[in-house]
């Protein structure tokens, strides 16, 4: 472990974890339901219609097994991250994202839609601000998942 996650690990307890260390696994989310924090630490992709607002449109329409694969496949093809739990019967999947300087861990979390469409939401563990790294994260995910 390198010194800096060391160093903030004494505030940030889970800096000085790797992948999914020391995180418990997440039960499975109401997606339907997300309730977002105040602090400009997250960043939500889903239908236009869907309820929170979402910060980037996502519209995709097929295979809904195909799309849940190829989501595992993206996110797992991405630097510092892990797969935490895949609830596959609910085409469900938590992932940790870690940061390349000093390991502060981010989830991310996508589920696919009945009709074959995609919510992915990125949010930050620690911090008020995230420089922008959820927005980043989710529109390369996205653009990768369309290149497909």
């Amino acid at each position: 472990m390198r010194l800096l996650p060391l160093l903030l690990s004494l505030v940030f307890p889970l800096c000085g974890t790797e992948g999914i260390d020391g995180m418990p696994a997440p039960p499975p989310m109401d997606i339907a339901h997300i309730e977002r924090p105040s602090t400009p630490n997250t960043f939500l992709a889903a239908p236009a219609d869907f309820t929170p607002k979402p910060d980037a449109v996502t519209d995709f329409h097929g295979d809904p097994d195909q799309l849940y694969a190829a989501v595992k496949r993206v996110a797992l093809a991405q630097d510092r991250v892990y797969l935490h739990v895949a609830y596959d019967d609910r085409r469900q999947v938590h992932f940790v994202a870690r940061s390349a300087n000093a390991n502060f861990p981010d989830l991310i979390t996508a589920q696919i839609t009945p009709d074959g469409n995609l919510i992915l939401y990125s949010r930050s563990i620690y911090g008020h601000g995230d420089m922008g790294v959820n927005q980043t994260r989710v529109h390369a995910w996205l653009a990768a998942l369309a290149a497909r």
